[in-house]
């Protein structure tokens, strides 16, 4: 009887000497209690390897022991499952009234933090009684609720489980105890060890040697072991002969030492590597777990041990991806960071929570809805098309363009509860995506199936709750499981390489092992204290619910961590962000290289700048990366690269490179060409946004990509006020009884423009728009149009707007126009002008051009800047209108709605109130305007040839553009 504690630092054979004493009293039917449930798995192949057969003994966790205790206890309540613990939290919470914290339980993680500091109270057998405040009265409800449905936490049972061993004597019949890899033993467990211990031998193993800062953390359980031990203490050193490298060994005795003594040369056992950005850290470690498969070591020899393996999850799916390197993390997923949890997540939220396109069409979209993609995808392009978002609207119009409703949907909607609806589209997704003629096979298949099997498991415990309570499930409820459930960690399979965190890889070995994320504030890891247990309550409360020291804790994981390689330990630190911000090393990263010479620790640091966009040729880990190399030397050393491509038969290759430095952007398809030549007729915009870039009138024009989601833009706006003042000035002669707006007829012109605007907007508007965005819209325009007018009511021109929307060059335009305005043989103008002003009394008018935005162009930016409508207007207002023409102006109607343009001089009297500088001599006017006809001419001719090159006027690109992916850039 008693507990013997077996102490020791790291590779002192403790737990090697643990198995064999287990299995020397395997007669007695013992019991070995290992920190994880992988780690039963690999102990129990540990166990075989030694023993041919094992036909007595146990291997489990603490919960196993636990529930074996308590099983004899007579109590039939079944322990609750988390989705049910959630249940009942969430239920307690919005039955109890709070005050402090009351904004806190709103928050989606509330039910998490309490569940967590719920659990760390029964785990330290504190009665609910004796907690106070708020927290007392949830722990108090928790609990009623639990007894209401029926269950018991896990926590309760461990009490009874203490509870019997120290009362009942047919509690345990003499099976001895052996456990390991626990430090920090709670209350329950360790009143647990404290009982067995009076009944039956107990073996404890501790990583331990006494002063050693890296222990520092488990210095008050091995007191109390210690304490309990009574001199049943057998402490174990370090093996006279090690099979360690010297470097290993010397970090293992002197890592956090006060004063460490310089070690011996790494000799390749102790690497350091320091990226810039989180992909590039990766593919930097990426590259030397590439070289170890090359080089013939097995991927499940290496392991990858990193603070917290979510935030590095996305940048190791896609660099090991890309590389081709095999792994799994060892840490569970939630549903809905799976496939099948997020396309059945978004199903259930769009029909319960009135979701809206987004949701539903995250779901469609998905291989599990079992429709075809392409269909999807031209049903949601034509709701974002018209800004279709309310829940109704969507799936209308998503029927009626589909011609049949959602099959999910109708499963869901026909179910009798919730918690029978989700498990019937659960296993829908699963028979859409995989089918029911043959077992799937491959990884994405394996993640399928766990997330599959961790859904059912929680709708499988609310079905189970449902029908022993009768209690009534709500969507919100099952909604709220799902989200909290995580599948089970991957198995580490042969040819893997396991990525885990600290605490999973305390009782595992490598070959080699590398540490990820050493940066400050990663790990160690930043403090964050419990929000409804701090440390004066913790001390209050006792139980062993005092934390030890955070940063003593992650010494030493981190200690432990450098403990698992045998062969080779590599440090790996992000030493820079993806924005180049420096990040400084994590302390322990320092801790680690002052145990070793200077010189050496360069000599054995791998560093990879954010600049360097190419590897070396000779580290490259893939071929894309090694072609990449080679252009990269091709810049410096033509003849060299061509000699390496000659050798690797990359020849082609680099050839095609260095081609595309040197690319003609002119078409060259021969039906585009002929459609091109075919031309005659041009608009005078498209001419002028051709002045503007080619390639980017090539992209708006011939290409015309299409915008996926409507939106109240510039454009729309535009063509809205159009519309709106073409009726207003239509029907001004008929509603006011004169053309002109006059300080007498204001208002009521103002009342006609408001009219005019809210016909435009039902007529021209075919936008689902929000009742936020269709009064933004109307009231923005409204102040604009309303301006517009007192501006006119203010002119002091005396010319009136007799012709509208006057188009030529076209079809549709009047047949005396039909013909356009010649730019030159066989070549013709087309365009529609807004507005003409005409003298009363003779045949003169002026071109009025609007603009939605703030901006107008002055005379000199017309020719400065090649602006070709109003000058191209001028001439079909004298060639092909019949009008004499005394100028043109553009008419801002946003911000100053500024009014500039190009006017001859010689009319200043009868066009008062413009800028000074828009007035030109005749010889300038008719110059500009000359020029535009030339220059308009020239744009045609290029657009015949089919001359499209990357040409924006000025310096280059504006900031503004936005056609840059699709730009056709000269590369020179």
């Amino acid at each position: 009887m008693g507990l013997w504690l077996v102490l020791g630092p790291a590779h002192a054979g403790k737990v090697a000497l643990l198995l064999e004493r287990f299995l020397e009293v395997l007669d007695h039917d013992p019991w070995l209690v290992v920190p994880n449930r992988g780690e039963v798995e690999r102990v129990e192949r540990d166990l075989i390897r030694r023993r041919t057969a094992l036909l007595s003994g146990r291997v489990g966790t603490f919960d196993d022991l636990f529930e074996h205790i308590a099983s004899g206890a007579g109590e039939t309540a079944p322990v609750a499952s988390e989705a049910q613990r959630a249940l009942a939290a969430r239920r307690v919470i919005a039955t109890v009234e709070l005050e402090r914290l009351g904004r806190s339980a709103a928050t989606s993680g509330f039910v998490d933090a309490l569940l967590a500091a719920l659990g760390e109270v029964g785990s330290a057998l504190i009665e609910p009684e004796r907690l106070e405040g708020e927290l007392g009265l949830l722990a108090r409800g928790y609990s009623r609720q639990l007894a209401a449905l029926g269950l018991r936490d896990r926590d309760g049972l461990r009490r009874v489980a203490v509870e019997r061993l120290r009362h009942d004597l047919d509690a345990w019949h003499g099976e001895p105890v052996f456990t390991y890899g626990f430090e920090d033993l709670t209350a329950a467990e360790w009143s647990l060890l404290e009982a067995l211990s009076g009944r039956t031998p107990v073996t404890v193993s501790i990583p331990y040697e006494p002063g050693r800062a890296a222990f520092s953390a488990l210095g008050r359980t091995v007191t109390d072991l210690s304490r309990l031990a009574d001199g049943q203490i057998e402490e174990l050193s370090r093996p006279a002969s090690s099979p360690l490298p010297d470097a290993l060994q010397h970090l293992e005795q002197g890592l956090f030492a006060d004063s460490p003594e310089r070690g011996p040369a790494l000799d390749g056992a102790l690497r350091f590597v320091e990226g810039a950005g989180a992909r590039g850290t990766v593919e930097l470690l990426a590259s030397e777990v590439l070289l170890l498969l090359r080089g013939g070591v097995p991927a499940e020899r290496i392991g990858v041990v990193c603070d917290a393996p979510e935030r590095w999850r996305a940048p190791l799916d896609i660099v090991f991806g890309e590389l081709e390197i095999p792994f799994a993390i060892e840490h569970g997923l939630r549903l809905g960071e799976t496939a099948l949890g997020s396309a059945l997540l978004n199903l259930l939220r769009y029909e319960w929570l009135g979701g809206g396109r987004d949701e539903l069409f995250g779901f469609l979209r998905a291989p599990f809805s079992g429709l075809e993609r392409r269909g999807v995808d031209f049903v949601e392009g034509r709701l974002r098309g018209r800004a279709i978002s309310d829940p109704e609207r969507v799936e209308a119009e998503s029927e009626r363009l589909r011609g049949a409703s959602v099959p999910a949907l109708v499963e869901l909607r026909g179910a009798s509860d919730p918690v029978a609806g989700a498990e019937g589209v659960l296993r829908l997704l699963m028979r859409n995506a995989w089918g029911l003629e043959s077992p799937p096979t491959g990884p994405d298949a394996r993640s399928d199936a766990g997330a599959f099997r961790a859904a059912l498991r929680a709708l499988r415990d609310l079905a189970a709750l449902s029908e022993s309570t009768s209690e009534v499930v709500r969507p919100e409820d099952v909604l709220a499981a799902l989200e909290r459930t995580r599948t089970r960690p991957a198995a580490s399979d042969r040819g893997v390489v396991p990525v885990l965190d600290y605490e999973r890889a305390r009782t595992r070995l490598f070959g080699v092992v590398f540490l990820l994320g050493l940066e400050e504030g990663s790990f160690p890891r930043r403090v964050r204290p419990s929000p409804l247990l701090d440390d004066e309550l913790r001390r209050e409360l006792g139980g062993r619910l005092e934390r030890t020291d955070p940063v003593a804790r992650d010494r030493y994981l981190f200690y432990t961590a450098c403990t698992r390689a045998l062969e080779r330990l590599v440090l790996v630190r992000e030493a820079a962000t993806d924005e180049g911000t420096p990040r400084e090393p994590s302390p322990f990263w320092d801790d680690v290289r002052a145990l070793f010479a200077p010189d050496d620790v360069a000599h054995a640091t791998r560093r990879r700048a954010l600049s360097a966009l190419t590897w070396p040729l000779e580290s490259a880990p893939s071929e894309r990366e090694r072609l990449r190399a080679l252009v990269r030397i091709d810049v410096d050393d033509p003849t060299g690269a061509a000699a390496l491509a000659s050798a690797n038969g990359w020849t082609r290759r680099l050839e095609r490179a260095r081609a595309a430095f040197d690319r003609p952007t002119v078409l060259r398809n021969r039906h585009v060409l002929e459609t091109m030549s075919a031309r005659t007729v041009f608009s005078a915009t498209e001419l002028e946004r051709f002045a503007d870039c080619s390639s980017a009138w090539l992209v708006e024009r011939v290409l015309d990509p299409k915008r996926i989601d409507a939106e109240p833009d510039p454009i729309l706006r535009g063509q809205v006020v159009h519309t709106a003042l073409n009726r207003f000035y239509a029907s001004l002669p008929r509603e006011l009884g004169t053309e002109r707006v006059t300080h007498e007829n204001v208002d009521a012109a103002l009342d006609l423009v408001r009219r005019c605007l809210d016909d435009a907007l039902e007529s021209g508007v075919r936008l689902d728009l929000t009742d936020l965005q269709a009064t933004e819209l109307r009231h923005t325009l409204l102040a604009d149009l309303e301006g517009f007018v007192r501006d006119e009511a203010a002119s002091e021109m005396a010319f009136v707007p007799r012709r509208l929307e006057v188009a030529f060059g076209s079809d549709r335009a009047a047949p005396e126009l039909q013909r356009g305005v010649a730019l030159a043989d066989d070549l013709w103008l087309s365009g529609k002008i807004d507005r003409i002003d005409i003298d009363p009394f003779s045949a003169r008018g002026i071109v009025q051009d609007y603009k939605s935005g703030k901006g107008a162009h002055s005379a000199r930016d017309i020719d400065r800047e090649l602006r070709l409508q109003i000058p191209l207007y001028v001439l079909a207002l004298r060639d092909l209108i019949g009008l004499e023409p005394l100028g043109g102006v553009y008419r801002a109607l946003a911000g100053k709605r500024l009014t500039r343009g190009m006017l001859r001089a010689s009319a200043r009297e009868d066009l008062p109130g413009f800028a000074k500088d828009d007035y030109l001599d005749e010889e300038a006017f008719w110059g500009q305007v000359e020029g535009a006809r030339q220059r308009a001419a020239d744009n045609a001719r290029r657009i015949r040839a089919g001359d499209v090159q990357h040409d924006p006027k000025g310096d280059g690109c504006p900031p503004w553009c936005d056609l840059w992916p699709m730009c056709r850039v000269a590369r020179a």
